[in-house]
């Protein structure tokens, strides 16, 4: 019986078929409009909007800075380090140029000297009967304790160095948290609203249009207060990247899963580049990291301009709740008081 149901049902549909057909090409077509006349029809309903800045901010709070040639940035036919302007940088610029240098021209000189002594000295027609001495005890001190007191010399400074690169940041210090991804930065700032910047490299043409060096140039930069420290918490969200300013001495990897903590301090205003230091895959070298330092005024109407929170902007209203909860206590208390002394 239910065989004979569904046979019946089938048969039925298949009949009612071609009515439904008939019926979905009676209804009519449907109107042709062309896109060229609507696009320009809404395009006359719309104002035309202005030009928006650079940044993409309000121009009254923020204007991105232009960089200074030479500084915070590569330089052609410069052999030395980039000029320096943090605490460490300075210190370790000053190990490299007063210490170190000194002494590999030292080393090489001497190194030199007794090479050209032994081929004068030693050579064939000055010395006939080559000597049969195999030790000297005096040399051999010589030449174990000279090379002690060199590495005693390094070392003094630069584990001084090593040691304040990683002391903890101060607990007033501001808190960036850095985030490498597949291939870009992204900066959050957590105590000021803990909002988030993403920052992806420039085009030719718009790094040409800010005055900024292309494959170095950012869209949106860091930004960070002038003579404070930062403290950087620096993570991954995908492979290992790592995290470097040259002009401030800093490099720190970026790895998923794991915050590394370093801190950062610039004492010059102005716009500092760096790029990711750790092969992170096909667009490893367009990573550029764009740092500008600002004066605390500029920087607190940075965050502004970004939605984010200054510590005085919050801390004025929060008074005014508390004075007015204070000013209402004191009010129910008094007409408590008053209602009692008429009972």
């Amino acid at each position: 019986m239910t065989h004979f149901l569904k046979a019946w049902i089938l048969a039925i549909g298949l009949i009612l078929t071609p009515t439904a057909l008939s019926a979905q090409e009676a209804l009519p077509a449907a109107p042709v409009v062309d896109s060229a006349a609507a696009s320009e029809a809404e395009s006359a309903d719309v104002p035309a909007a202005t030009e928006a800045p650079a940044s993409g901010l309000d121009p009254a709070l923020y204007t991105p800075m232009k960089p200074t040639p030479g500084i915070g940035m590569p330089v052609d036919g410069h052999i030395d380090f980039q000029e320096q302007f943090s605490p460490t940088g300075e210190t370790a610029h000053w190990i490299n140029n007063a210490i170190l240098i000194p002494m590999m021209v030292g080393v090489c000189v001497l190194v030199l000297f007794l090479l050209l002594w032994v081929v004068i000295r030693f050579r064939r027609g000055a010395n006939p009967n080559p000597s049969k001495t195999t030790h000297n005890t005096f040399i051999e001190i010589i030449w174990t304790v000279i090379p002690v007191l060199i590495l005693v010399v390094i070392a003094v400074p630069s584990i001084s160095l090593l040691a304040r690169q990683f002391e903890p940041a101060p607990e007033d210090a501001l808190t960036v948290k850095v985030t490498g991804y597949q291939w870009y930065w992204g900066y959050s700032y957590p105590d000021n609203g803990d909002f988030e910047i993403i920052s992806n490299m420039m085009s030719e043409e718009d790094a040409a249009a800010r005055g900024e060096p292309y494959q170095l140039a950012a869209d949106n930069r860091m930004v960070i207060p002038v003579g404070k420290p930062v403290k950087l918490l620096i993570t991954a969200a995908d492979v290992i990247h790592s995290f470097a300013i040259p002009s401030a001495w800093f490099k720190l990897d970026a790895v998923p899963g794991r915050i590394n903590e370093k801190v950062l301090q610039i004492d010059r205003e102005g716009v500092y580049y760096g790029q990711c230091s750790e092969l992170c895959g096909a667009r490893h070298g367009f990573m550029p990291i764009t740092v500008e330092v600002l004066s605390e005024e500029k920087f607190n109407n940075w965050v502004r301009a970004n939605g984010g929170t200054v510590k005085g902007d919050v801390e004025e209203p929060a008074a005014e709740v508390v004075e007015t909860a204070a000013t209402e206590t004191t009010t129910e208390i008094a007409d408590a008081d008053a209602v009692a002394a008429t009972n």
